[in-house]
């Protein structure tokens, strides 16, 4: 049997799967659980097999962060550059972003947040973090004619509501959610989107409740 053989493939898994492994143990237990022994025994796996794939554990840690900034950071600001017709449209495609882990991952969030208490350098990370989501907000509602202070003030007040609700892990129904809505980007734009814009947002979320 050669070592390309699917069977030995098998055998060691892959990347992705040590990799989701990892996530999994990290939003249930912790940074400290991301070891590759116990990694291995999930996977049933030879620990060996880790070494074909990371070099070792700090670089499988360092692709975690990078899964973190992918499905936070990344998300966060491509959306608030997503193609809008109105400022209150545009909010609703930043603020929609954090309904659902498809679109932010919000366990991985949280678990990065207490990684970041223990670790100085996870921290430092999590704070250029938040500043470059804080920019592209700001950048945001400046395209939309807010001046820099009130755009800053603005940026800080949707980005603290948002984390402020996953970081107290708030859950509530979706529907009593999406009915804040349009109060919500009323308060962050300073205007209120129109039914039909609500609808249309709540369609394109694939909502079939009620509009508020």
């Amino acid at each position: 049997m050669t070592e390309n053989s699917s069977t030995d493939r098998g055998w060691r898994g892959s990347q992705d799967v040590w990799l989701d492994a990892a996530y999994a143990a990290l939003v249930e237990k912790g940074v400290d659980a991301v070891k590759i022994l116990p990694l291995a025994n999930a996977l049933q796996l030879s620990r060996t097999s880790f070494y074909w794939f990371f070099k070792d554990r700090k670089q499988l840690l360092g692709m975690l962060l990078d899964r973190w900034e992918a499905s936070t950071t990344g998300a966060l600001v491509a959306a608030s550059r997503d193609y809008a017709a109105t400022e209150t449209e545009a909010m609703l495609n930043v603020i929609s972003t954090f309904l659902s882990d498809e679109l932010f991952d919000t366990k991985l969030e949280i678990a990065v947040r207490a990684w970041a208490q223990q670790d100085p350098q996870v921290l430092e990370r999590l704070q250029c973090a938040d500043a470059a989501r804080l920019a592209a907000l700001r950048e945001m509602l400046e395209r939309w004619g807010h001046g820099a202070e009130d755009a800053d003030v603005r940026a800080r007040t949707i980005y603290l509501v948002q984390v402020g609700y996953i970081s107290m892990r708030v859950e509530e129904p979706l529907a009593e959610r999406l009915e804040r809505f349009p109060s919500y980007v009323e308060i962050y734009t300073g205007k209120r989107p129109p039914q039909q814009e609500m609808e249309r947002f709540m369609a394109r979320i694939g909502y079939r409740g009620a509009a508020s």
